[in-house]
């Protein structure tokens, strides 16, 4: 008999537990918990396949609970998906830091929560987040300067620039770009999370994660993956060389 997946929703409001338990029942077995210390207390105890926990919580936040599973050896692989409420950007990027494998906004919808607990349920391995292609010219500033490049392609977590100077991994940097069509440039912070130079040393290929991004360019990128997307979700971002 094939096992059955289990599913954490860990969340301070009785009505999301409720709601989370019956969009998600057909997927696994959904076991639910009212606070952060309670969530990670049943992780370690029942080994969830996937984790899905609000940001804002009295006591232990849902950041904080991403972070200690993270440090946890027999849980650090264990997707986690944070639902965040309100328009601050910097809860995104508090998601992002804490190493939330996917970030879904409140009102949640049952297709946007389904969908994003659906894709690590399907595969052994953590899948990517759907990316598509995308040529723009993207400006990138850290510490008062400038560097330019273009992107090749993009997803709702991150972007793909050829840029023209390396810059180090773990790097955070303020990006703005325009994506097709749209009426003003986007602006968001990002981190370097992958950096490769050409031969020369001239240019280099840096994979950059998406940090504050506020709720409107959130919408527009979705739209312009959704739209645009075409094939099965390819991996985000290459695995970093060694020592790179």
């Amino acid at each position: 008999m094939e096992r059955q997946h289990k599913i954490l929703i860990i969340d301070d409001t009785a009505m999301f537990r409720e709601l989370g338990s019956i969009f998600l029942a057909r997927f696994g077995v959904v076991i639910t918990a009212s606070s952060g210390e309670e969530g990670l207390a049943l992780a370690r105890r029942n080994r969830p396949d996937v984790i899905v926990t609000d940001l804002h919580m009295p006591g232990m936040a849902g950041d904080a609970v991403c972070e200690q599973i993270r440090l946890d050896p027999d849980l650090c692989d264990t997707p986690v998906v944070l639902i965040l409420g309100g328009e601050n950007p910097r809860d995104r990027a508090r998601a992002v830091r804490a190493g939330a494998d996917d970030i879904v906004a409140k009102p949640i919808s049952r297709i946007d929560l389904v969908d994003a607990v659906n894709r690590y349920l399907r595969s052994p391995r953590k899948p990517g987040l759907t990316r598509v292609d995308l040529e723009t010219k993207v400006c990138i500033r850290e510490s008062g300067a400038e560097a330019w490049g273009r992107s090749t392609n993009l997803s709702r977590g991150g972007i793909f620039v050829k840029a023209d100077r390396f810059i180090p991994v773990e790097t955070e940097v303020e990006l703005e770009f325009l994506l097709p069509e749209a009426p003003a440039p986007l602006s968001s912070t990002a981190r370097v999370v992958w950096g490769e130079k050409d031969a020369s040393g001239a240019t280099a290929g840096l994979g950059l994660q998406f940090l504050a991004l506020d709720r409107e360019s959130s919408r527009q990128i979705e739209s312009f993956v959704f739209e645009r997307a075409s094939e099965p979700s390819r991996p985000e971002l290459p695995p970093p060389s060694r020592g790179s």
